[in-house]
């Protein structure tokens, strides 16, 4: 059996993409999803890029035991240097250099001629490897690179030191058959190539990272570089779910290739980290979306209850999704509670336990049933729950007053620590006149307001109402969440979020300053 390694950038490629920027907590957060997914590389972040993003890297190096945790480097000392700070407690600590070899990122980009380039990618592995055995060097742009120039660089990389050789199709440009025969070419014609393990690094420009990655696997590659719901710059990267799951269900082109991801993690931490990024799936996402597993043709009805083969090529509990919907309620008690919450996969400190039961018993009193949905929902939601969050403004209480033939108003009322702000505002309805209100009793800096959407959580009038909201300022993005059977004050409170986030940021900012 031959292990096809999957090294995620969820919290590196995937975070810095636009509108999904997190803060250390929700990163953590994600870090111990990935964990629990048994993925083999954690690629952390980009270490020199701020002070924040070394913290992140550091922390999670010191906090994940079971896989290796990388940061990016670019080919100079010091950012290696910053990289092996920062992952150097990690269990497995591994830095990830590269360089462009296409033509037109070096004239255009690096402003070097190819044997500048072929000099410094040789050397800088070189260096990385004083410092750590596990040292990967990327060709960027490898897909639009000249093959002969290419095999040239892999091979000083090799030879000075580098135990993963990763070819990127850094754009997305390529096609499934050319990248097989890519990675197949380079491994043929490079000496010594099968001492190292070959990655693949594929975007979604063109929609095919994950049959380029696959097809990788297909022409020698032995790791899959990709992110929790293909989330990475402009239209993002391959796949975590949809390469796993396809190498799951396809033995017969894939023969003895496989993965060590704990497929049954899959839908969790995919919710957790759309959570965090204030999104949800697309109700056509192939593995996690909403419609996955869903059939409402009459034809496809019927096969599926002969035999669900005929529709299904996977099974919705394989990736954790779960079908046996049981119902708790207010006479439900802790025992019962926990039961299901480790039925459903998650398991509790104490504390959160305390905590989450004690939201669910205030949800009881407002809906007649609690759904596995909402117990999701809720569990979830406490998890990335963060310090700026707690820490900040909280709301107290809130009342408005709406028709449509008079203007809006909302009065409320806020608590930070052990003092009360209260103010009212007019509005365009009672959401807006909310909002206001509390942009005068917080006054964040100046931002926009990016995104507010409101999601239903389960069926029936009664249904606990999700709502993300986004905001962005200074070219960052903070998002909020807040659920209530009550839309308005699941407004207010994702606002709230919001709004701490980027007054905790602000803070820090000026502190550094």
């Amino acid at each position: 059996m031959s292990q096809i390694k999957i090294f995620d950038t969820t919290l590196r490629d995937g975070e810095q993409s636009p509108g999904c920027s997190m803060n250390l907590k929700e990163k953590i957060e994600v870090a111990k999803c990935l964990e629990r997914l048994k993925v083999d590389v954690i690629e952390a972040g980009f270490a020199i890029s701020s002070p924040g993003d070394f913290e992140s890297v550091q922390t999670i190096a010191r906090t994940v035991k079971s896989c290796s945790v990388a940061s990016l480097a670019r080919a100079n000392t010091k950012d290696i240097d910053c990289a092996w700070e920062a992952v150097k407690d990690a269990a497995d600590p591994r830095i990830h250099v590269f360089i462009a070899t296409s033509p037109l990122h070096m004239e255009y980009k690096l402003k070097m001629s190819p044997e500048a380039v072929l000099e410094k990618a040789a050397a800088m592995v070189a260096y990385a490897k004083k410092y750590c055995p596990n040292v990967e060097f990327s060709a960027e742009d490898a897909t639009r690179s000249d093959v002969d120039f290419l095999v040239q660089v892999v091979d000083a990389a090799i030879r000075n030191g580098a135990t993963v050789i990763n070819l990127p199709d850094t754009v997305g440009y390529t096609t499934p058959d050319e990248m097989r025969a890519l990675i197949a070419t380079v491994i043929e014609r490079v000496p010594g190539s099968d001492k190292v393990e070959f990655s693949v690094h594929c975007h979604n420009d063109l929609g095919m990272a994950t049959a380029n990655s696959l097809a990788g696997v297909l022409g020698g590659a032995r790791q899959i570089e990709c992110t929790i719901n293909g989330l990475g710059e402009r239209a993002g990267n391959t796949s975590l779910e949809e390469v796993v799951m396809a190498m799951h269900t396809r033995p017969d082109l894939f023969g003895e290739h496989t993965t060590g991801i704990e497929t049954t993690q899959i839908y969790r931490a995919s919710k957790t980290v759309y959570n965090i990024i204030g999104q949800t799936a697309p109700i056509n996402k192939p593995i996690v979306g909403r419609n996955a597993f869903l059939h409402e043709a009459g034809i496809h009805q019927h096969g599926v209850l002969s035999n669900k083969k005929t529709y299904e090529i996977l099974t919705p509990e394989s990736v954790g999704v779960r079908v046996n919907n049981i119902v708790l309620g207010k006479h439900s008690g802790k025992h019962a509670f926990e039961a299901r919450l480790k039925e459903l996969g998650y398991e509790l400190s104490a504390d959160e336990l305390l905590r989450c039961f004690e939201e669910f018993k205030v949800l009881c009193d407002k809906k007649k049933d609690v759904t596995d949905a909402d117990l999701e929902a809720l569990v979830t939601h406490s998890a990335t729950e963060d310090a700026e969050t707690t820490d900040g403004y909280k709301l107290d209480w809130f009342a408005v007053h709406t028709s449509n033939f008079t203007t809006a108003t909302s009065t409320v009322c806020l608590k930070l620590g052990d003092e009360k702000f209260e103010d009212v505002c007019l509005g365009d309805g009672p959401i807006d006149a909310a909002f206001q209100a509390i942009d005068r009793i917080v006054k964040p800096v100046e931002h926009t307001f990016e995104l507010y959407r409101i999601n239903s959580i389960s069926q029936g009038k009664d249904t606990l109402g999700e709502v993300s909201v986004k905001l962005t300022a200074e070219n960052r993005t903070f998002s909020g969440r807040g659920l209530s059977t009550d839309i308005i004050e699941a407004s207010i409170l994702a606002y709230i979020s919001a709004v701490n986030k980027l007054r905790a940021y602000t803070a820090r900012k000026n502190k550094e300053e």
